[in-house]
Order: structure tokens, then C-alpha cells, then sequence
């Protein structure tokens, strides 16, 4: 028979564990010249072998005939005995012929979700690449090492890769746990001699591994081993895998050659301190998640100065919070700054005595350009950047409100907010920006400045 066959080639071509539990139950219910008719115990089963193994199977017809017949997938109950869905321990469904297996999922943070995630420059390849993973979309392999310091999303990701699966294929075999429990639960392993059924979890029973703090794994020679076996196994055999450093690959100390290969043998991102854009976004988020009313010029200054960390941005947002509850009133710019000067140093002291004026008098002796001009409606570049940097440092060293800077130029509110992000950003991308603003900030601190 044709199909018996086909089913020799397939089971030299796929892992034993994945022919067994996908190809093996097939059955053909049909053979003709012009169809085969293949039948599968459900609609799910029939569903993923469409996906997943039908182009496969009608290259291997092609290589057995010149005319290879049409695939007709049929659902039939009959076919063999399937057992009803379970339930393991963590709630998700066993798919039919799937050994049991018990899942390892760590505590989940109900907020870490990929509708959640502030995208940005920062973590966009990141958060692209852990959504494929999720999806089973191979756009970007099936391996990701993902760095970055704390506080910038990691886990957010990690959680939110977890989420969608439990949401979108709950049947999937999946374990996510840190290097830190991974290693304990081994050590615990070796003294009870139950190795074989540790190996077993994550080699038999798994179809996505995430594993989270890899660098914590320096020195620990026989838990990178283990962990690199494991790992060599499942990229092999397809599987998706995550993991999470604090630390890049190349700076990993203490960690076996072999073992820093094979974690970077898929795609290796990182996800960087997030630039001004991307943090307003997340105060805006986060004070709209938490009820709290933010003026365009206060996300500015809660975005100018709080960098790195994102999580001193949610400290920001609880803190004004608390204070407009407290005070009950709107919040002002004053409690913005009390709550910055707890979170950062905003290294006023020495400017206390700037002026809006005294800051557009060195502008304009700086960039050559007659205070007429700066409050001109001239569009010209040597007049608008010089303007635009004389915005940015009077919001950033004095009191003064948007309108109140505004007023300084003949504009209104808007277009300083404008220049002040426009300046904001060029800092971060342009060298000889940054390079301008800092000797201007110098100056400021002389005495002759003020």
C-alpha cells in the first residue's frame, strides 16, 4: 500500500517521538489512482497535520510516483481509540496520544501581555521576535537569546510569549522557569537518582523552553552541561526555545564554550534603554492605566529625566498618584519635580538663578544669531535650531511654564513642546547636537551665565 510507504519515509525523515505521536495514528481509509484518503482522529489533529506535515507528505508521493494522487484528510473516531482531553497540573489540555507530562510555569504577572508592551527603537526586534515565537512563526527561528540590564522588559516578554500560548495553544508542552530553579530542581534530582526523569521533562515533554537569568549559570559547570544537552536536543528537533541574560553572550564569564555556542545559535537581540519617544508613550500608558491625568508638559519632564529603568517610571507614576490623592488636587508641576528629586538628581542647584533671558542672550551670542531673529517668524535653519535649543534649555534649567517660554519667542505653548522633544531627540541620535547642548550647559554654569 502507498500510504505505508509514505509513512517509512516520513519516519526516517522526522524525530521518533514527533512521527509517533503525529504520523503513526494516520490511516488510510482510501487509495485510487487520483486521491488518497487519509483519516485522522479529530478535527484538531487533522487541522495540524494540514499544517504542519501535508506539503511533506506530498513531496514524499512525488518521489514515490510521477503522478502522485490528490491527499483527502478525513476525521474519523473510529480509526483508533483517542483519549479524551486532561488536564495536567497547570490546567492545559493534553493533546490526544501526547504522553503526560507535567508543565513548569513560574508566577505570571497578569500585566506582562504583548498588548502591554510599549514598542519602540528600543525593543522592537525583541518584542517581533518573541511574538513569532509564540505564534510558532518561523520568521525568526526558533531560538532567541535576548539581553539587556534590568528593569527594560525581559521578563515582560518572556511572561507575555507565555500568556499568548496559554491563550492561543494551551495544549503546548511548555516549561518556563529560571536558571536559578532550573538548577535546583537538577541538583535535587541528582541526589534523589531521578536524572532520567528530569532529562526526560524537557527533552521528551517539551515543545517551548524559556528560560530565563542564563548568566546566573556562570561556574556552575554540570548545570550548563545538562542545560546544553537539553538545548542541543531541542533546537535540533525544531522545538522553540528563549533565552534571557542581564549579561551579552561575548561577556558571559564562567561559561563553557560549547554551552555559549549553542545558546547563540539562533537569533541573539537585546533590547535597549528606551529613547525619549518610547518613555513618554509608557507614562502615558501607565498614568492612563492608573486613572492619572498628566499634562503634555509634565510627561516631557517625567521623560526627560527619567532614563534607563523602566521601572522607576511605574515608581513616578505610583508617587503622583499617591500625592495627587493626598493633596487632593490636580497635580502641578511642582509635585512632578518632588517626585523626580525622590527617583533622580535633577542638578538644579547650581542654576537656580537662570532666567528665561539670560539663557536666549547666550543662545544668541553663541549661534550668532540677534534676539530680533530668535523671536522672529523667520523658518530659517540658522534661526529655527537656535531657537529650538534656546526652548529646550530654558524648560530644562528654570521654572518657567511652556506658555511663559512661549511668550519669550512670540510662540505659543505647542510649538515649544515641539522644539523641546525636537531637541530631545536630536541629542540622543546626533552627536554634534549633543555636543552643542553640552557646551551651552557648561556655560550656563559659569558665573558669567547668570
Amino acid at each position: 500500500m502507498l500510504w505505508n510507504t509514505v509513512k517509512k519515509t516520513l519516519c526516517a525523515a522526522l524525530p521518533e517521538s514527533e512521527y509517533s505521536l503525529w504520523i503513526q495514528p494516520i490511516v488510510c481509509v482510501r487509495e485510487t489512482s487520483q486521491v488518497l484518503e487519509i483519516a485522522c482522529p479529530d478535527r484538531f489533529f487533522c487541522a495540524w497535520i494540514k499544517d504542519r506535515y501535508l506539503k511533506l507528505i506530498e513531496a514524499s508521493l512525488g518521489s514515490l510516483t510521477g503522478s502522485p494522487p490528490a491527499i483527502s484528510l478525513t476525521v474519523s473516531a473510529t480509526v483508533a481509540p483517542v483519549p479524551q482531553p486532561e488536564q495536567n497540573g497547570s490546567g492545559q489540555l493534553r493533546l490526544p496520544g501526547l504522553p503526560r507530562f507535567k508543565a513548569t510555569v513560574r508566577s505570571l504577572h497578569p500585566g506582562y501581555t504583548f498588548e502591554q508592551f510599549m514598542v519602540g527603537d528600543s525593543n522592537l526586534m525583541a518584542r517581533a521576535a518573541c511574538r513569532a515565537i509564540a505564534d510558532a512563526d518561523p520568521a525568526f527561528g526558533n531560538s532567541l537569546f535576548l539581553t539587556s540590564s534590568t528593569g527594560l522588559g525581559k521578563s515582560h516578554l518572556t511572561q507575555a510569549v507565555v500568556h499568548q500560548v496559554m491563550n492561543s495553544a494551551p495544549q503546548t508542552r511548555m516549561h518556563y522557569l529560571t536558571a536559578q530553579q532550573f538548577s535546583a530542581e537538577m541538583v535535587k534530582c541528582i541526589r534523589e537518582n531521578t536524572m532520567e526523569q528530569f532529562s526526560g521533562k524537557f527533552i521528551q515533554g517539551c515543545d517551548l523552553l524559556l528560560v530565563e537569568d542564563v548568566h546566573t549559570l556562570s561556574g556552575k559547570t554540570k548545570t550548563q552541561e545538562e542545560l546544553n544537552n537539553i538545548l542541543d536536543y531541542l533546537i535540533k528537533a525544531g522545538k522553540r526555545v528563549i533565552l534571557t541574560s542581564a549579561v551579552a553572550p561575548r561577556s558571559l564569564n564562567g561559561v563553557d564554550e560549547d554551552f555559549r555556542s549553542r545558546m547563540t545559535s539562533g537569533l541573539v537581540t537585546d533590547i535597549k534603554a528606551p529613547e525619549y519617544n518610547t518613555r513618554a508613550a509608557i507614562i502615558r500608558h501607565k498614568a492612563a492605566g492608573s486613572r492619572l491625568p498628566l499634562a503634555d508638559e509634565h510627561i516631557h519632564l517625567l521623560a526627560e529625566h527619567l532614563q534607563g529603568d523602566i521601572r522607576r517610571i511605574e515608581n513616578a507614576v505610583l508617587g503622583l498618584r499617591a500625592k495627587a490623592s493626598l493633596y487632593n488636587a490636580p497635580l502641578d508641576t511642582d509635585m512632578v519635580r518632588e517626585v523626580l528629586e525622590g527617583l533622580v538628581s535633577l542638578d538644579l542647584s547650581n542654576r537656580k538663578n537662570l532666567s528665561g533671558e539670560s539663557i536666549r542672550e547666550l543662545v544668541s551670542s553663541q549661534f550668532r544669531v540677534s534676539i530680533d531673529e530668535l523671536v522672529s517668524r523667520s523658518r530659517k535653519r540658522n534661526v529655527t535650531f537656535p531657537r529650538q535649543i534656546a526652548m529646550y534649555l530654558t524648560r530644562k534649567y528654570t521654572e518657567q511654564s511652556l506658555a511663559n517660554i512661549g511668550n519669550l519667542y512670540q510662540r505659543d505653548h505647542s510649538t515649544v513642546l515641539y522644539a523641546i522633544k525636537t531637541v530631545s531627540r536630536d541629542i540622543v541620535q546626533k552627536s554634534s547636537v549633543r555636543q552643542q547642548v553640552e557646551m551651552l550647559t557648561d556655560k550656563l554654569s559659569t558665573p558669567d551665565a547668570n
